[in-house]
């Protein structure tokens, strides 16, 4: 007994997850929430769910064997279990978010959306988990993500008081190197508007150079964030491509 309760203790300190992980998680927790008619669901749903053109950054296109095996792997973690029809025939699959972390409801939508989609502005990510979990509000909205940011599953690359901040969740495996890069200036706003009362201060705001240097820098971040999404949908569409070929060759019998 004792030593499954420290093994739940364990699985509740779970950071990463891998893409696919990500994805299945995010479609067993999104469908749960706006088609519970449907949950939980078979393999193949969960399949369709993965590879839906709508509300998923990248597009996928995996096959019904990597989502069993993502699933199975979750099944170990705790993440999903299994669930057996009256029939016994058709296996349907269930998460056990709710058992294994203490997210309120529309954490779970956040961090859902987060998992599809990736990183997003506060007022896109508002109003794509309303369609799950009703927040009303970007203040009833920045409640929320302040929980998940103080235990670190999600990230922001500024205040949340700021505006144009984009938030993404915080589940990367270390190799993704996916971290949104804070800017100090978010939090140092409110001090600086103290300061700008001094003459001294005013001075240096208004050298040029300094400024100048300032937009280049924030427009390189712009860019390079950019360049990383990019660079993240075209590994993803090399690694469908080269999981489609070995599938391919097995079928040749080479």
């Amino acid at each position: 007994m004792n030593d499954a309760t420290e093994e739940e203790k364990e699985l509740l300190h779970i950071t990463e997850l891998t893409r696919q992980q990500r994805r299945v998680i995010g479609v067993l927790l999104e469908k749960a929430f706006t088609t519970p008619d449907q949950y939980p669901l078979t393999l193949k749903a969960v399949t369709t769910g993965c590879n839906q053109k709508s509300n998923r950054d990248p597009v996928s296109n995996y096959s019904e064997s990597q989502i069993y095996d993502t699933l199975d792997s979750l099944r170990e973690m705790g993440l999903v279990a299994v669930i057996h029809s009256d029939s016994g025939r058709t296996e349907r699959y269930r998460h056990y978010m709710r058992r294994r972390f203490n997210f309120t409801e529309p954490q779970l939508a956040i961090l859902t959306e987060l998992w599809l989609r990736g990183r997003q502005t506060m007022g896109e990510l508002r109003g794509r988990a309303s369609r799950m979990v009703p927040i009303e509000t970007l203040d009833e909205l920045r409640t929320e993500l302040k929980g998940l940011l103080d235990q670190k599953y999600v990230q922001a690359n500024g205040s949340l008081e700021r505006r144009g901040i984009e938030v993404d969740h915080n589940w990367y495996q270390e190799r993704e190197g996916k971290t949104l890069g804070f800017e100090a200036s978010a939090e140092e706003e409110p001090e600086t508007s103290e300061k700008e009362s001094s003459p001294s201060t005013v001075t240096r705001a208004a050298a040029p150079d300094l400024s100048g240097f300032s937009t280049v820098i924030e427009q390189l971040q712009h860019d390079n964030q950019s360049l990383r999404r990019e660079v993240d949908s075209l590994s993803q569409s090399l690694e469908e491509l080269k999981q489609q070929l070995i599938e391919l060759k097995q079928e040749l019998g080479s």
